[in-house]
């Protein structure tokens, strides 16, 4: 038996050493080198010569295709964004900042799937007493008989509870609170992550039973702890919202069953979570009279197109330096359309200070609604409000041009879908139109962005 070897891991990055340091070499992190439990490496493992029982490879046209069996949960949106509904043995990991909601989001997603299903759904928390848990649940009306609620964090323990109630879906709130008895190291450290982990995936596996990880989350709203924990799961979703509205946005980003850019919105409501089938409805403005400022776009998120509302206002400046303030999309690229828009005609713009923002919060990093941002900060600077009825779509280049944007079908849709009949879209785009889309609107191709402002004062002016 070789000698335990003692290592030294980031909790933050999984980057690991031989020696402690107080700083992460790489990803310059302070105090998250921790101890990992000592590792054995075996003489047969050292020379290759370790067997495995199995079954041996086989000819891909030889392998029978399968379909995959899906269980829907029963909760309408979140079945949608992990492709249709939960699968037998599929491990699913949610991510997401303190307080956002994740144990509300998985405890009704539980009881929905108790409700819907003849098998129970078993909640285990390592953060809170079951009593806390069930207040929860008496507050978002997640009372069914068949959901079981469990406090504790040590993973034979749950291990145990799983084997004895063979439940049809388990949720583990959160993987980072559970421990193994058999390694040493604080719960959360690297090893006990993924050990916990795991043992956890090779239970659903075997028995078959979905189930739902909660994972902390870093800073910039990834998994926290090692990269690997991504690897050992089926599913990861992250879930995410500004402190200061109701929106909260879940989105995958790894789907071994489905796809990985889908995204619904919920809304948290003093009775938990709400779903939000049509979130376009969310992300612009309702007002009786057109205001100077203002455009709406449509833009994607993952395979779902989204209607939003581009707002900008220019003001006289008293800086030597005009401000550039940005709410819900990138800075650098709205001080790049602003600098595009004074050279395609519209003077000024470099000695005054310019805000944009979105509507309800959204996050907008998709460049088809360029063109949008461009037209709000030209209708604020000349006191020409967008009538009700018109919305750009178009990415803009350096030179001015409007580019050609994926999905543009989709997005026109969309937008009819909800009212808006006459549609700015680029050069190039009515062949890759069918009828059915553009029949009843009236769809323009704009070249550059100079030919959007003379169609925004043209619009101003004479309403058409």
């Amino acid at each position: 038996m070789a000698k335990p070897t003692v290592s030294y891991a980031c909790t933050a990055c999984g980057a690991t050493s031989l020696k402690w340091v107080g700083r992460c070499p790489k990803c310059q992190e302070f105090g998250t080198v921790v101890e990992q439990a000592p590792t054995t490496v075996t003489k047969a493992a050292k020379t290759g010569r370790a067997t495995a029982q199995g079954r041996p490879a086989q000819r891909v046209t030889e392998i029978a295709e399968e379909r995959v069996r899906r269980m829907p949960s029963g909760a309408g949106e979140f079945d949608r964004v992990i492709g249709g509904g939960l699968v037998p043995g599929q491990v699913v990991l949610l991510a997401g900042e303190p307080g956002v909601g994740k144990s509300t989001l998985l405890l009704a997603v539980a009881h929905a799937f108790a409700q819907q299903h003849h098998g129970t759904a078993l909640y285990v928390s390592g953060e809170e007493s079951a009593d806390q848990i069930a207040l929860r649940a008496r507050r978002i009306g997640a009372v069914s008989e068949r959901l079981l609620i469990a406090d504790d964090n040590d993973l034979f323990t749950i291990l145990g509870q799983i084997e004895h109630h063979r439940p049809a879906l388990v949720v583990i709130d959160s993987v980072q609170t559970i421990a193994s008895p058999e390694l040493e190291g604080r719960a959360g450290g690297v090893s006990q992550v993924l050990e916990v982990t795991s043992a956890l995936t090779r239970t659903a596996k075997q028995r078959g039973i979905p189930m739902l990880l909660v994972g902390q989350s870093t800073k910039e709203n990834s998994v926290a702890g090692p990269r690997a924990l991504e690897h050992l799961v089926d599913t990861v979703l992250t879930f995410d919202g500004e402190r200061t509205t109701a929106l909260r946005l879940l989105r995958t980003t790894k789907n071994r069953y489905g796809p990985a850019d889908e995204f619904v919105c919920f809304e948290q409501t003093e009775s938990g979570l709400r779903e939000v089938a049509d979130p376009s409805e969310l992300f612009r403005g309702h007002r009786e009279e057109p205001v100077p400022g203002t455009c709406v776009t449509v833009t994607m998120e993952g395979r779902r197109a989204l209607l939003a509302e581009i707002q900008a206002l220019v003001s006289n400046s008293t800086l030597s330096n005009p401000r550039r303030v940005v709410t819900g999309m990138d800075t650098t690229r709205i001080i790049t359309l602003a600098a595009v828009t004074e050279k395609a005609g519209l003077k000024g713009l470099s000695s005054v200070d310019i805000f944009v923002a979105t509507v309800g919060g959204a996050q907008i990093a998709d460049p088809g609604a360029d063109l949008a941002v461009c037209l709000a900060i030209a209708s604020s600077a000349g006191g020409a409000p967008m009538p009700a009825d018109v919305l750009a779509i178009g990415e803009v280049a350096l030179s001015g041009d409007v580019r050609p944007v994926p999905f543009l079908a989709q997005r026109v849709a969309e937008a009819r879908r909800l009212g808006y009949r006459r549609i700015l879209v680029p050069a190039g785009s009515l062949p890759r139109l069918d009828t059915a889309t553009v029949s009843g609107s009236k769809i323009t191709e704009i070249t550059h962005v100079s030919r959007g402002l003379e169609s925004l004062n043209r619009i101003a002016k004479t309403g058409q």
